[in-house]
């Protein structure tokens, strides 16, 4: 029943971008290496939330104009709206959450096999922007 509560006993998820979906959301297992560039250039969701909890290491985000880490045991909620981007804050490995609506979820799926000439086109495919 798509109205019913979605239990998840023990999240065990192991290969990086494998997720459980459900309730309109999905939350995806991630691992990121060493010192990394930004993941995704600046961007905004004109109509979705997006929301990091980092399990081991450490995030490094910008957000509009500031810019911090998230350690180990934070949880990071980006509000519809806001221009941002993260990356690995290194030189340690990471291990994160990444927890979105099925949109942005499908967005993030087609970026990966997007060409670079494509990619404005396909964040606006999905009510999004790409501002860098």
């Amino acid at each position: 029943m798509p109205n019913e509560p979605l239990i998840l006993p023990s999240l065990s998820l192991s290969a990086p971008g494998e997720g459980v979906r459900g309730a309109g959301l999905v939350i995806q297992n991630w691992r990121a290496a060493g010192v990394a560039e930004m993941v995704a250039p600046l961007h905004v969701h004109h109509r979705d939330d997006e929301a990091w909890h980092v399990i081991s290491g450490a995030l490094r985000f910008r957000l509009a104009d500031r810019e911090f880490e998230a350690s180990a045991g934070s949880t990071v909620l980006v509000p519809a709206g806001v221009a941002h981007t993260f990356g690995n804050a290194g030189p340690s490995p990471s291990r994160y959450l990444l927890i979105v609506p099925s949109r942005l979820d499908e967005l993030i799926s087609s970026l990966h096999s997007a060409s670079a000439a494509e990619r404005a086109s396909v964040y606006r495919r999905y009510e999004s922007e790409l501002l860098e």
